[in-house]
Order: structure tokens, then C-alpha cells, then sequence
């Protein structure tokens, strides 16, 4: 019996030459393992793919649901944004398909796990701190870090290797984004955008949207309603959050929402530049904000701000399986439990425009907020409250006046 590898397959030209390279290389029975986090119709034909290129079996593994509701919306919740843009597409995504992975490895008894993720991106870090955390026994084989024994360096060089190998796939070797895609949004790295310098070609880039000049001339109303911090309808019709983000792509696509160009500061210590579509995502994160500026209270809103920002570092890091992720977490959905409430949005050229917040939880109180006195707030009260709120700057004003006086009377 040869020991088993369980590859993580996508079905593309760098997973499909590894299937023979690690059988020529190892003597390994290949096991591959596909994990749909929402990538559509990448998956056809995957099954027969992997079965010419030499693995003995392919996995197809649906997680759509868990990758919703246990990735996607504690990051939602905290309202988790790397460096003010990214919304963590991809980083989500590969601490819940490492999980897997080791999931399928221990099913099937393999000795190691096998990733196509190069040497300079950030989700070799994912991968690799996620099957660690999770099964630190099991060995992980990185195949681009590897070039005493991985001597393929282009698309030319997979190709023939492939060739020579009986495997005649419908790859080329034309140079196009290089793209991750999931149910939360499509990332586009490569050609212009390795020069910062050029504006993205977004008329051959989109895949979800449209850019917001080629958007409708008119607006798209959208109700969304939340019990503790999720998502429960969306124009009035009970959905799962699966559903929720399936069709806010779907709108938020129509109307050019949520396509951001950045360059961002990699783990590994450079900076790269993509293009991200995050359509459904971009408008759920805006909605559930309104709802907590109606439901929080300042302080632990000023914290919850403080804790989100570290929160998207820590899944930006690949940190998900660690103490620390566990404990935001926590903090977080403690935060959750009386984010409940109607949030309206209308959908314009790239624009989400408020349109109206309700909630039986509401800290808005009309009395206190209205220009009109009411019987809860006495004028007279800011007084005492400004005096002493001031004293410090008072205090320190009159040293510095003590001071200069003194100078002065020498």
C-alpha cells in the first residue's frame, strides 16, 4: 500500500500537474480534494480531470453554508476590513478549507497534505498555519518552495509537463489574471496591475459586476432585516445568509458596488496590487453597520472599532485556528445580541445610500436627540459636566500662564 497525499485541487493547470508530479516524485497515492466555497462553475468537470491526470480519487466537498455561517459572519460582524478596503475574501475561506483538507486527510489515513499556493502570496501562510493548528502530525508538501525537485517555473513549463506525462488538457499558455473566486467575492491579480501606475482594464477584469459608470440610471431599493447580528430576510423573503449574499451579488453587481483597487501589504513583507469585487459583501457590511449605529452604545463601539481592525489582521495572518481569533470572536458576538432590526438601502452608480433604520433595540432616543427640549435632558446639566470635563485643559492652562508670567518678571 503507497502512503497517501491529499491534494488541495482546484482543477486548474497548476493542481493538475502537481497529480503526477507527486506521484513521480513521492511515490504517493494522490487523494485530491476540491472544496467549494462558492466558486460556481469552476467545478464542472473537475471529477474526470483529476481522474486522467493520475489521482486515484477526487473529493468534492460543499461548504458553502459553513463558510457563510461560521467565516463569513464573524468577520461581518466584526466589521473586520484589512487596511481600510479588503474584505477578507480570501483569507476567510482558507482556514475553513484547510479544515477540510485535514478532515479528508484523517478519512483517508494520508501522511501529508499538499498546497499549490507559491512562495511569495499569503495563503501558503493560511494553509500552512491552519493544517498546523489542526493536525500538526500530518506533513505539508509545498511544491513552489521546493525547486530542488519542482523545476517548473511557467504556464509553458506545466504544459509540457503535463504532455509528457499522456495529459492533454484544454490549458493554454496565454498569460490572463490570476483570480479566487468564492461565494463572498473574486480577487484579480496580474498584468497592468503589477504596474501601479495603470488604471485596471475593468472592461476585460470584472467577472461580478459592472463599473459604476455602466450602472443604471436609477435606483435599486433593497430591506434587509437582522436578529442578533444576522442576516434573516432580504426584501421580505426568509433566506439563509448563503442566499442573502448569493442575491445581494447579484444586485450589487448590477449597480457597480463594491469593486476596490488597492495595493496592500502582504505577510510575507512586499506589497502586491488587486482588484477585489465584493458586491453582496460590500452592501451586507454596510447594512449591518447601520444597524449597530442605532443598537451600540459609544464605548462598546469605540472597542468593537479597535478589535475588528486587529480581528482582519489576524485573518489577513491566517491566525483563524489560535486563542486569540477564539476571544475576539467571543467579544464579538457578545457584542451581537441586540443587533436586531430593518435596514433599508437604495443601490446607485457604486453608492449604498441609507434609507431608513428601525429597531426594537434602538438607543435613538427622539427626545434627547431633538432640538426641541424635552423632559429628559436639562440644559442646565452641561455646566457641571463641561467644568469638569474641562478641568484638565483648564488646569493646564493656567501653569503654562503661571509660567510665562514668571519668565516675564525677570
Amino acid at each position: 500500500m503507497k502512503e497517501k497525499v491529499v491534494l488541495a485541487y482546484s482543477g486548474g493547470l497548476d493542481t493538475t500537474a502537481l497529480i503526477p508530479w507527486l506521484k513521480e516524485t513521492f511515490d504517493y497515492e494522490v487523494i485530491c480534494c476540491c472544496v467549494n466555497c462558492g466558486q460556481g462553475n469552476e467545478l464542472d468537470g473537475l471529477d474526470e480531470r483529476a481522474k486522467l491526470s493520475g489521482a486515484s480519487k477526487l473529493y468534492i466537498e460543499d461548504i458553502v453554508d459553513d463558510f457563510c455561517d461560521n467565516y463569513v459572519m464573524p468577520c461581518v460582524q466584526a466589521g473586520a476590513v484589512y487596511e481600510h478596503k479588503y474584505l477578507l475574501g480570501t483569507s476567510m475561506a482558507r482556514p475553513a478549507i484547510a479544515k477540510k483538507l485535514v478532515e479528508i486527510a484523517r478519512k483517508e489515513n494520508a501522511v501529508a497534505i499538499c498546497h499549490g499556493a507559491t512562495g511569495k502570496g499569503n495563503d501558503q501562510i493560511r494553509f500552512e498555519l491552519g493544517i498546523k493548528a489542526l493536525a500538526p502530525d500530518i506533513k505539508i508538501i509545498a511544491p513552489w518552495r521546493m525547486t530542488d525537485v519542482w523545476t517548473m517555473q511557467s504556464r509553458e513549463d506545466e504544459i509540457a509537463f503535463c504532455q509528457a506525462h499522456g495529459i492533454n488538457l484544454p490549458f493554454d499558455a496565454s498569460h490572463s489574471y490570476s483570480r479566487d473566486r468564492n461565494l463572498w467575492h473574486i480577487s484579480h491579480e496580474g498584468l497592468e496591475l503589477e504596474d501601479p501606475s495603470q488604471a485596471p482594464n475593468y472592461d476585460d477584469m470584472l467577472v461580478l459586476s459592472v463599473t459604476p459608470e455602466k450602472a443604471p440610471d436609477k435606483e435599486t431599493e433593497i430591506t434587509m432585516t437582522f436578529e442578533a447580528g444576522v442576516p434573516k430576510t432580504l426584501n421580505g423573503k426568509a433566506m439563509k445568509v448563503s442566499e442573502i449574499i448569493t442575491e445581494l451579488n447579484r444586485l450589487g453587481g448590477e449597480n457597480g458596488i463594491g469593486i476596490i483597487d488597492i495595493v496592500e501589504n502582504r505577510v510575507v513583507g512586499m506589497k502586491s496590487r488587486g482588484v477585489y469585487e465584493t458586491p453582496g459583501g460590500t452592501i451586507l457590511m454596510a447594512a449591518h453597520e447601520q444597524l449597530e449605529e442605532l443598537c451600540l452604545d459609544r464605548d462598546t463601539m469605540e472597542a468593537k472599532k479597535k478589535l475588528g481592525s486587529q480581528f482582519a489582521q489576524v485573518v489577513y495572518e491566517g491566525k483563524w485556528f489560535t486563542p486569540l481569533c477564539d476571544a475576539i470572536k467571543a467579544f464579538v458576538k457578545s457584542t451581537q445580541e441586540y443587533v436586531t432590526g430593518e435596514v433599508k438601502l437604495k443601490l446607485y452608480k457604486g453608492n449604498i445610500i441609507k434609507a431608513g433604520t428601525t429597531s426594537p433595540y434602538s438607543l435613538y432616543n427622539e427626545s434627547l436627540a431633538s432640538f426641541t427640549t424635552g423632559d429628559m435632558y436639562d440644559h442646565h446639566d452641561a455646566d457641571g459636566f463641561i467644568t469638569l470635563f474641562g478641568l484638565p485643559l483648564k488646569v493646564r492652562a493656567m501653569k503654562l500662564l503661571e509660567v510665562e508670567k514668571n519668565k516675564n518678571s525677570k
